[in-house]
């Protein structure tokens, strides 16, 4: 589909992905850390980072030389998403969060605890289903999964 969000669900959005990119930035870099982690296959776990890795989101690095063994850490782009991790974070934790209240609360830098919100970068107001709205960008075309957006204006209902 021609849209940014079919072309990042493409590479995030399978179930065990958000979870290994949550353990990936929690500090757990190493196969059978994750594995254990996660309570994964390992072959499951193999086929998801070697996705991660071609989608360029995880880097493999060898930690040890003999026997070889490597590490997975995330690159820019891998870094680049956690804030769309913390988001749906703080989603569960509004929306479906387990018996006695959320298991992990997030820290800034400054040291304060917090719940994300996406904001404008302009006006500093919260970015909701009810203060954004959606127009064509530059790449706009006709396809699957644009046709609100690649329509004009006076075809939209």
């Amino acid at each position: 589909m021609h849209c940014s969000i079919a072309q990042a669900v493409g590479v995030v959005a399978e179930p065990w992905t958000p979870l290994i990119l949550r353990d990936l930035f929690l500090g757990l870099c190493r196969f059978d850390d994750l594995a254990e982690d996660l309570g994964i296959s390992r072959n499951l776990l193999t086929r998801r980072l070697e996705h991660l890795v071609a989608t360029g989101v995880v880097e493999r690095r060898p930690y040890q030389e003999r026997p070889v063994r490597h590490e997975y850490v995330l690159t820019e782009a891998g870094r680049d998403i956690v804030p769309a991790l913390i988001t749906l974070m703080a989603w569960g934790d509004r929306w479906s969060t387990p018996p006695g209240g959320p298991p992990a609360v997030l820290v800034h830098s400054c040291g304060e605890r917090f719940t994300p919100v996406v904001t404008c970068p302009h006006c500093g107001g919260e970015a909701t289903a009810g203060t954004i709205t959606a127009e064509a960008g530059p790449g706009a075309a006709q396809g699957p999964g644009t046709m609100l957006l690649a329509a004009p204006p006076e075809q939209v209902t």
